[in-house]
């Protein structure tokens, strides 16, 4: 077998998944059904001193040749996450001929904007150093994230000063890939977003909205039709409107028979079917020429 052995049937597994994947040991259940033959992985490279500045590569294992590379951050409104959890997003690029970063950051209480941020740009700068020792193209290079992940993905991609702190511009991504980000969410009314970005002491240029520019790199926007957590019509079709009105390249779609959660999870292969979200990044991910 590809996958690891588990006792319920794959059709029943189908099933119970999308209602599974609220619960805290949906995950592993959701990774019990991954690949383990895809991919090379090395885990916990650090990218800075922090215990929770480090970092997984899935290198796949059977690309000739310097691939692209995507850096991965998860969601969990900056205040939760573990990047052992995402192997199944690193496995699904990896068996896309795409090097994978799935990179863990500081999170509040214990931290607050912009910490994360910084922290997702330091991510990017060890992927620029350290990419071609893990075959990746240094020209390729990518950042993606989901609902708070997406959040740092734009910030990295559109405000020029986090990568600058690395010695880098914006213009050293290829592009960037969004799953269901928050871009515009002031006033903030949910706690522990407010916990995490002190509100209401929250500048106005923490939105990404307010970095799009004809500088940006292109992007790739994906978010749930009907998104019960974040607004997809203010977040994602606002800034991709902002981004093409700006000469941008974007690609977006709001996608039907996904929510907030399974819109990531649908790059799982047991849950493949639902969207259409590992074809679009991966089709994204080697259409986009080299950065500029």
């Amino acid at each position: 077998m590809n996958t690891t052995d588990f006792p319920v049937p794959r059709r029943s597994l189908l099933a119970m998944l999308p209602a599974l994947l609220t619960a805290c040991s949906a995950v592993d259940l959701l990774n019990a059904t991954v690949s383990t033959d895809t991919y090379r992985l090395t885990q916990g490279l650090p990218y800075g001193d922090h215990p929770r500045q480090r970092l997984d590569v899935y290198q796949p294992v059977d690309v000739i040749g310097p691939a692209p590379m995507v850096v991965f951050f998860y969601g969990g409104s900056w205040s939760s996450g573990e990047r052992g959890d995402y192997r199944f997003v690193g496995e699904a690029l990896a068996a896309s001929g795409i090097v994978a970063v799935i990179a863990d950051y500081r999170l509040s209480p214990a931290f607050s904007y912009p910490a994360f941020v910084q922290d997702s740009a330091r991510a990017v700068g060890w992927a620029v150093a350290h990419g071609d020792a893990h075959g990746a193209d240094p020209a390729r290079i990518f950042v993606m994230g989901h609902s708070a992940g997406a959040y740092n993905a734009a910030m990295v991609a559109l405000d020029p000063r986090w990568l600058a702190a690395e010695g880098l511009k914006p213009s050293r991504l290829a592009g960037w890939i969004g799953l269901a980000g928050p871009y515009d969410f002031l006033p903030i009314g949910d706690r522990q977003t407010q916990v995490a970005f002190d509100w209401p002491r929250t500048p106005g240029d923490s939105q990404p909205l307010f970095h799009a520019s004809p500088a940006s790199p292109p992007a790739l926007l994906l978010a749930p039709a009907d998104d019960r957590v974040v607004n997809s019509r203010r977040s994602t079709v606002a800034l991709a409107r902002r981004l093409q009105s700006s000469g941008v390249y974007v690609e977006s779609a709001l996608l039907d028979g996904v929510s907030h959660v399974t819109l990531v999870a649908s790059m799982a292969s047991v849950l493949r079917a639902r969207a259409p979200v590992l074809e679009r990044v991966s089709a994204f991910v080697k259409s986009v020429g080299p950065a500029r």
